[in-house]
């Protein structure tokens, strides 16, 4: 029998292959910098709601590793093309304000509501996601961790106090997202 621990990272591994093929499948169409940009935020939003779920927080690492590789990804692009870099340098500055401003926000008004990593984590998505996706992918996982949530309580399976990881609800968000605009 595996372990938990090693089932965690099976888990991972498969759906980090299955999300590559997928996104290989669309490289003809998109160019190496949104193919790589879509594989970090995917692989990160993944890793955070494995997190999430397990430990019920979402590592400060892990949002320092989403700043880092997207500076990196950030600079190469900036180095390739100038004017193409700045202004995915601005479209993933105003994602990080929004994303992570809307839930600075939430969290500010509404103490028990989400979680600093929450706070951090939804700012560095921003990065990957730009503008025009941060809120849409705010949206849809913030709908469907409400319609979970509220079919929780009235099953009687949670109550209003208890506490739901938001990670997996904002990761469905990122995935709907991603996959609606790369169809548009």
């Amino acid at each position: 029998m595996i372990e938990s621990k090693n089932k965690f990272v099976l888990y991972a591994a498969v759906f980090k292959v299955i999300i590559l093929v997928w996104l290989i499948c669309y490289a003809r169409e998109l160019t190496a910098f949104y193919l790589l940009r879509l594989a970090l935020i995917i692989t990160f939003s993944y890793i955070a709601t494995l997190f999430d779920i397990r430990q019920k927080c979402i590592p400060n690492k892990l949002v320092l590793s989403m700043l880092i590789a997207w500076s990196l990804l950030i600079a190469q692009n900036l180095l390739a093309d100038v004017q193409t870099g700045i202004l995915h340098l601005t479209d993933g500055v105003l994602g990080f304000f929004i994303g992570g401003g809307v839930f600075l926000a939430v969290y500010l008004l509404y103490r028990k509501g989400l979680g600093g990593g929450d706070v951090k984590f939804m700012a560095a998505a921003g990065l990957y996601l730009g503008f025009s996706n941060t809120i849409p992918a705010i949206l849809y996982g913030s709908i469907l961790a409400a319609l979970t949530g509220l079919t929780l309580i009235v099953l009687g399976r949670i109550t209003r106090k208890d506490t739901m990881p938001l990670a997996p609800f904002i990761f469905v968000g990122i995935m709907i997202t991603v996959i609606t605009s790369m169809r548009s």
